[in-house]
């Protein structure tokens, strides 16, 4: 499974309603199981973000159904990244020539 790191953004709906954020968090889970993710980690985080979240995925389109389905619910804005383990790493570079 690949990983994604997903750095969140509480909107002004999310934000007026904090307190079911919990909630909301389990919900998330569980919609992100349904496209075949796992979020492994989730942080409160100071400075940009409200929240960074470590998730798994099979591929590319399971992570942006995700991401759009957890968007399309008007609490949080999302920027996700592909993340690349230290072994993937290291193949990648040595494939260059």
């Amino acid at each position: 499974m690949a990983i994604y790191i997903t750095l969140v953004n509480f909107t002004e709906q999310g934000i007026r309603d904090i307190k079911s954020a919990g909630r909301r968090l389990d919900g998330a889970r569980d919609l992100v199981r349904r496209f075949g993710g796992d979020i492994q980690q989730v942080y409160l985080t100071m400075g940009a973000y409200d929240l960074v979240s470590i998730s798994e995925y099979p591929d590319d389109a399971s992570a942006a159904k995700a991401a759009l389905a957890l968007g399309s619910l008007g609490n949080v804005r999302t920027t996700t990244l592909r993340a690349f383990d230290e072994s993937e790493y290291r193949e990648i570079i040595a494939a260059l020539p």
